[in-house]
């Protein structure tokens, strides 16, 4: 008993308070603060760069579409196709964030189960629809999306740590979880680990968004020419931080499904790869780097 004084005892309420049948959950409320930073975000950079605000104002909805259908449908599909795919109830539960119970009601449960991977992947296809409706360049709008999508991320793992999900492997570090709704057993806080590598992101990429706007150069012979938004240079770095980042991580982290105990990537890892070539590639295309 006296080992697990050195460790952090993790058993927060996943509600934050009820306004009568409805609950206020801490990871709905961090999705939406997410969502919400990363309008601001995209909002000021619409405003920076003198795009017209008609433009600007579908675009929320494209994105809270795009993510959260692509999120729940990779979460189903990816890791859990032999629950969702096996009854047509089960496929309902996939589709509409409620549960059918032991008693044979449907309760109002939230999605529970989001995948960023599939919200990644929604999230592209919503720009792509936006782009044909609004005529923009979509390397101009993946680039602006790119630069305020790590405050999206930071706070949805922020939601999934006080959920207690997506729990790290067992470790004896001093800074470890023990998760009390899942064991007594310390763990790595994983979703702490990415939250605060997306919250270092955030400014990576304002550095290289505000470089670019200076127009400031090294005279070095290998010179860093941060690129305008619109080159694709942006969308190709936040792929390539996160999805790289995500891919390592994985390795504290345990197992979300039972497949994965016997694979030599997880799940997690696999669908990161496409991602980080998708993101050099797109870097690579830019042309960022170069001799003097």
């Amino acid at each position: 008993m006296s080992n697990t004084l050195i460790y952090i005892l993790w058993n927060p309420n996943e509600i934050i308070c009820e306004l009568g049948p409805l609950a206020l959950r801490w990871y709905s409320t961090f999705w939406l603060i997410g969502l919400l930073g990363g309008y601001l975000m995209v909002k000021w950079l619409y405003q920076d760069q003198k795009v017209k605000d008609e433009l600007f104002d579908p675009l929320f909805i494209y994105c809270f579409l795009g993510i959260l259908i692509g999120a729940r449908l990779g979460h189903c599909l990816f890791y859990q196709p032999d629950y969702y795919l096996t009854s047509l109830e089960h496929f309902i539960e996939m589709l509409v964030p409620m549960h059918k119970g032991m008693d044979g009601a449907w309760h109002f449960t939230g999605y529970a189960g989001l995948a960023s991977h599939g919200g990644t992947l929604g999230l592209m296809i919503a720009l792509w629809l936006y782009c044909r409706k609004t005529k923009m360049n979509i390397w101009h709008v993946l680039d602006d999306i790119a630069i305020a999508t790590p405050i999206t991320a930071c706070c949805i793992r922020l939601g999934n740590l006080m959920n207690s999900e997506i729990i790290g492997k067992p470790t004896d570090l001093p800074w470890a979880f023990i998760f009390e709704q899942v064991d007594n057993v310390p763990r790595h806080p994983g979703q702490l680990y990415e939250a605060l590598a997306y919250f270092c992101f955030i400014f990576v990429m304002l550095f290289f968004y505000l470089r670019s706007k200076r127009g400031v150069q090294d005279n070095g012979k290998m010179a860093l020419h941060a690129k305008p938004v619109g080159s694709g240079f942006y969308f190709g770095l936040v792929l390539t931080l996160i999805f790289t980042f995500r891919f390592f991580i994985e390795y504290t982290k345990d197992i979300q499904v039972d497949f994965e105990s016997g694979m030599l990537f997880n799940m997690g890892q696999l669908l990161s790869i496409p991602f980080v070539i998708i993101g050099v590639t797109c870097m690579r295309g830019g042309k960022w780097m170069k001799n003097q």
